[in-house]
């Protein structure tokens, strides 16, 4: 989950690093550290801490040099410390290596290259590449150890590559996570994922496992290992907008990205809905009508939010196209034996595109012939290429580690995918109602997003509460999971999402007048019931807060929402539950945008 940015070309190096790692800090912030060569000298800093603190530290010295690389660590193998920073060296600290993944086989090859006298220097997994290649460049060139000592690693990798005594050569590989390379005039770049490139270009080439690209005085080519042969490389464009990856006017990337959210979903619904014809159009399943006529069952999967966005469409989907829905965590997916065949349509959701447990579920159930569908926000990511079919969301970049309007992206692609399913099937459910509800979605959000001030009111009134319930069925039992999982990533705060009905079956045990209960209740098809186990918790003395378009001023806190089409409540209860969770954590004094021990995308098992 770490994040790695390379530069080869003609413009200094340090402040393309620099802006490189500050993007990608989500990805991991443990520590940082970069590396500069110029044909005269290297420059090597490393910090544990942010990014900022490394560029305060080295904003008054002159570093010139047109190659450099950099590294922002989320810790797995070895503690948070300098030693460990990234990047790493041979025992002449001539051959360096940054690295995002895990090598499962470093203490095999760690003990044989001690036994043949290399000295380490950390206890990291990486630094086992650099003596490998040490070792093999007593017997060959460069290049070719490279590659050698690449066919030793077992694991998961992108690495860049290099030697001080090469200062116009740089070398890319990637296995299972993900690196891009990104092309510039008389330029090149690399990097984990497209937004630390955005401000240089708009033409990538996402590489493929076992990919290994050689960067020379603006040249370059691509090895497969895999092949054993060079390849063509498939250039793509991304045009997202720069402003996307900066914080604007905001405090907080997390911030801007839930204001984001009305435009996150008229973005997603623009290219697929024809109001003037009330038809739901994806140019991307044209050619595969047939296979999805001939499906019988659906199974949503993801991880964390992802997962949430799936639970959300097993309900949809159950409730208008009548088949069986399963939706299921990736993680646990992967390593049970699901029974799958060609009628079963996969859908995977995640953000990144590159998030590890959903990629390896997905690569099982193709061994089953699955028909796949991918509902992803990263153009080009592992996902995109490993599915049949891509349903991007247009959601733009996430760069807070909390994801917020990647949610609400995908929950729109799962709507308009259902009711494209749901042509010619008898439904009671109000089509063309649905669709109209569009139009409006975004404004009722935008109104909710204006009264700020008064969820704002009440995180003032939460705060003091350090355990939480989130409560609500169905659809917004979907939501009290997402409200309960940004309360405890963002604040720190002990929070549990149940189905309501499930409270009196152990959870209420816990209920007394110094716990907080949210319930998500708006006033749908089980308002009456959901409001039954509030007052259950109100005759316990437990504090309710709320979230309703029916006014209850009988409870603690209490925040009023549009009316909407109830399968289209959640669109507007979640942006609630993601300011009442920012404005939590900000009053507590938490760092918001890269909460502690988390990264966003997540690469490594």
């Amino acid at each position: 989950m770490c994040g790695i940015i390379g530069y080869v070309g003609k413009e200094r190096a340090v402040p393309i690093i620099l802006n490189g790692l500050e993007k990608l800090e989500y990805r991991g912030y443990d520590s940082c550290g970069i590396l500069i060569i110029s044909d005269k000298k290297s420059f090597i800093f490393k910090k544990v801490g942010k990014v900022k603190e490394l560029a305060e530290e080295i904003k008054d010295k002159k570093i010139d040099g047109n190659l450099g690389v950099g590294h922002t660590r989320w810790a797995t193998h070895g503690g948070v410390d300098e030693k460990n920073t990234h990047p790493h060296f041979d025992c002449e600290n001539k051959i360096f290596v940054v690295h995002n993944g895990i090598i499962e086989n470093f203490f095999e090859l760690k003990k044989d290259l001690e036994n043949k006298n290399h000295k380490f220097n950390s206890d990291t997994d990486t630094e086992v590449l650099a003596h490998l290649i040490e070792e093999y460049l007593k017997e060959m060139q460069f290049k070719e150890a490279v590659l050698k000592a690449l066919k030793q690693i077992k694991g998961t990798y992108a690495f860049l590559i290099g030697s001080l005594e090469k200062p116009n050569f740089l070398i890319g590989a990637r296995k299972s996570s993900p690196l891009i390379l990104g092309l510039g005039e008389n330029e090149i770049f690399l990097a984990s994922d497209p937004t630390p490139l955005l401000k240089y270009t708009n033409k990538f080439i996402f590489l493929d496992d076992y990919d290994v690209v050689f960067i020379e005085d603006g040249e370059f080519e691509i090895y497969s290992l895999l092949l054993n042969k060079t390849k063509e490389p498939k250039i793509e464009e991304i045009n997202w907008n720069v402003t996307e990856v900066s914080t604007s006017d905001y405090e907080h990337y997390m911030l801007k990205e839930i204001k984001e959210e009305p435009r996150a979903i008229l973005q997603t619904v623009a290219p697929r809905v024809n109001f003037l014809k009330k038809e739901i159009e994806f140019e991307e399943l044209e050619k595969s009508k047939d296979k999805l006529k001939k499906i019988e069952k659906v199974v949503f999967v993801g991880c964390g939010t992802a997962y949430y966005a799936g639970l959300y469409g097993k309900y949809l989907f159950e409730d208008i196209l009548n088949l069986q829905v399963d939706a299921e965590i990736s993680s646990e997916l992967r390593y049970r034996n699901y029974p799958f065949n060609s009628k079963t349509l996969l859908i995977v959701i995640s953000q990144s595109g590159e998030t590890i447990d959903t990629i390896e579920a997905l690569k099982k159930a193709k061994e089953k012939k699955v028909f796949s569908l991918g509902i992803i926000n990263v153009p080009g990511s592992s996902l995109t290429r490993l599915v049949d079919v891509n349903l991007l969301t247009f959601a733009g970049p996430e760069l807070a580690v909390a994801s917020t309007k990647a949610l609400l992206a995908q929950m729109t692609v799962i709507v308009l995918l259902a009711l494209y399913l749901a042509k010619n099937k008898k439904t009671a459910l109000p089509i063309e109602k649905i669709i109209y509800e569009f139009k409006d979605l975004p404004l009722k959000i935008e109104e909710i997003l204006r009264r700020e001030n008064e969820i704002e009111k009440i995180a003032e009134k939460i705060k003091k509460f350090n355990n939480f319930y989130f409560l609500g069925r169905k659809f917004e039992y979907v939501t009290a999971l997402e409200g309960a999982l940004k309360l405890k990533e963002i604040a720190y705060l002990h929070a549990e999402a149940y189905p309501a009905g499930e409270m009196k079956h152990g959870p209420i045990a816990l209920v007394d007048e110094n716990f907080a209960t949210i319930f998500i209740n708006p006033y749908n098809s089980l308002f009456e019931k959901t409001k039954s186990n509030l007052e259950e918790i109100k005759a316990r003395k437990g504090n309710v807060i709320l979230i309703s378009d029916k006014e209850e001023n009988d409870v603690f806190a209490f925040f009023k929402i549009p009316t909407t089409i109830e399968i289209f409540y959640p669109f507007l209860t979640i942006p609630v539950l993601h300011l009442l969770a920012y404005f939590t954590a900000k009053k507590l004094g938490r760092e918001i945008d890269r909460p502690r021990n988390l990264a966003k995308s997540v690469t490594v098992e």
